[in-house]
């Protein structure tokens, strides 16, 4: 049990939010590294309806994508999942995601995500105030400890935290943390495994069995007959 776990009796819970489309093996790895070095005491698996930043022609169905997420975490009883962005209507806010959960529940939070996707943070909808709302983790490649402190956040964050030189972090006003946190790196993507799916071949040992299964029974993102460009398969 942790320090803060003795002070006050808080779950140490991870926000592991994505498109998910398909989960794959560098996902699973990452949210458990990531779970085991902070003791977290579980990893919500949150899939996005509508992100705002990703092509809809190429993202399948939201319960596919779900379907497959339930079954790639199901034999790790630290991982769950939330349809809680499938349920809302429209594009998915991460901003609205973690009032949600701020606002139902009153463990310590972490929202976990990748390092290309912080880069693009300051185009989040509200993302001045994402940083009130819990602490955030970004998964770093191997070799990005070597990067400078005072290299690693973007200009218009700058103002509202300060660095803590000792431990490696960034603190907020709000005294959340935002931490870099390097990750074994499985040089694993969403895109490489469609891209082999649509043209016939293996995705063994890149994604789950159980998701490499569903995949095959729904026909996801095969190239359908006669189109001469790729179209995700929505079911």
């Amino acid at each position: 049990m942790s320090e803060e776990m003795k002070r006050t009796g808080k779950r140490r819970i991870g926000l592991f939010g994505g498109t998910f489309n398909p989960i794959h093996l560098g996902h699973l790895r990452g949210a458990e590294e990531i779970r085991e070095a902070f003791r977290l005491d579980g990893v919500i698996f949150i899939p996005s309806a509508i992100p705002p930043h990703k092509a809809m022609e190429e993202i399948i169905d939201a319960r596919h994508r779900l379907e497959m997420v339930r079954l790639a975490i199901a034999s790790n009883p630290y991982f769950s999942i939330s349809d809680i962005e499938l349920s809302r209507s429209g594009k998915s806010y991460t901003i609205d995601t973690l009032r949600h959960f701020r606002e139902r529940c009153a463990d310590s939070l972490f929202f976990i995500l990748g390092g290309d996707a912080f880069v693009e943070i300051e185009t989040w909808k509200d993302f001045q105030n994402l940083f009130t709302l819990c602490h955030f983790i970004v998964m770093a490649r191997p070799g990005f400890q070597k990067t400078p402190l005072a290299n690693r956040l973007p200009g218009a964050l700058s103002s509202a935290f300060q660095p803590d030189v000792e431990a490696m972090t960034w603190v907020h006003s709000s005294g959340h943390r935002l931490v870099f946190k390097e990750i074994s790196f499985l040089d694993i993507s969403s895109t490489k495994v469609r891209e082999l799916i649509e043209r016939g071949e293996s995705v063994r040992y890149l994604i789950p069995p159980e998701t490499e299964t569903y995949i095959h029974q729904h026909g996801l993102y095969r190239r359908r007959e006669g189109m001469g460009d790729f179209s995700a398969q929505k079911g």
